[in-house]
């Protein structure tokens, strides 16, 4: 296992405080603050762990703050509920004596019932795609986005189109991407979910900036996850190639909505996502006058 595939882990396992309470660090991804998607990985593990027996089929959260990388977080898990089939959690994480992040799940007891699903897109197999890795913005780009792009990941990427961080082109709201973890992972399905709800917080909401031709390395633009809401259809492997397939119907008021559907290799739909973002783009003099008063 790949070391930065392993160090996830590790973050996602939690240490246990109290019978609810756990703490997790953060690791410094390129993004000015904690990765949305850490804080919902890390949640769920939370909630799992005063869990038996029974898998989370949906979650829904809110980032109410910026997560500080440097500092740990506190994961205060709340029992609602322990019924017959479901069984309900709220986690709440808190950070420097506040709430940054508000998560509720649910968990329900195997059962059958009836299927039906969407299809999986016609898309590239990954193999014959270039890995993310491969992508680079071009000219002088802020230290963040460059540090953000070339970092060593625990997953592989492979876009089916140019990466829109990267291009000042006028697209169509939709975009898909193969993804497979670096390494093999455990035979632990709680694990894969919880890092399925974590890479599925990248670049979801910027799947809403594509039809506006927005230039990320111009360092004025500010993009923020405001909730998250997962649904876990059916068991996957996360070491196995998914494709997530976003799209965005609606952006207004400086926000954009993003959905999103994971399928297996086979075209099982695996699990399905929605997010709102924020989504602000400066004008030059103001960011320069931002930057003035914090030097």
């Amino acid at each position: 296992m790949k070391g930065s595939l392993q160090d996830l882990i590790t973050l996602l396992r939690l240490e246990r405080l109290e019978k609810n309470l756990f703490r997790g660090q953060s690791r410094d991804i390129g993004s000015p603050r904690v990765f949305g998607g850490q804080v919902l990985g890390q949640a769920l593990s939370a909630a799992q762990q005063t869990v038996e027996d029974r898998r989370a089929h949906s979650l829904h959260a809110y980032f109410l703050r910026p997560g500080d990388v440097n500092a740990p977080i506190v994961y205060d898990v709340d029992r609602s509920r322990d019924g017959r089939s479901f069984t309900s959690r709220r986690v709440v994480a808190i950070q420097h004596g506040q709430q940054i992040f508000h998560l509720a799940a649910s968990f329900q007891s195997p059962e059958e019932g009836f299927e039906h699903q969407d299809e999986i897109a016609n898309v590239p197999d990954p193999e014959n795609l270039p890995d993310a890795s491969k992508y680079h913005p071009s000219g002088e780009v802020p230290e963040k986005l460059s540090r953000y792009v070339s970092r060593q990941r625990p997953f592989e990427f492979r876009p089916v189109q140019t990466p829109a961080f990267l291009t000042e082109e006028k697209l169509p709201p939709r975009q898909q991407i193969w993804f497979r973890t670096v390494g093999e992972v455990p035979d632990e399905p709680d694990l894969h979910q919880t890092l399925l709800s974590y890479v599925s917080d990248y670049g979801l909401v910027g799947t809403a900036t594509m039809p506006h031709g927005i230039s990320f390395p111009k360092g004025n633009v500010q993009v923020a996850s405001l909730d998250h809401a997962m649904w876990f259809h059916r068991d996957a492997r996360i070491d196995d190639w998914l494709l997530y397939d976003c799209d965005s119907p609606s952006a207004s008021g400086a926000r954009g909505l993003a959905r999103g559907q994971i399928y297996s290799r086979d075209g099982r739909l695996i699990a399905s996502t929605a997010q709102e973002g924020l989504i602000r783009v400066w004008s030059m003099s103001r960011m320069r006058e931002a930057h003035k008063k914090t030097s």
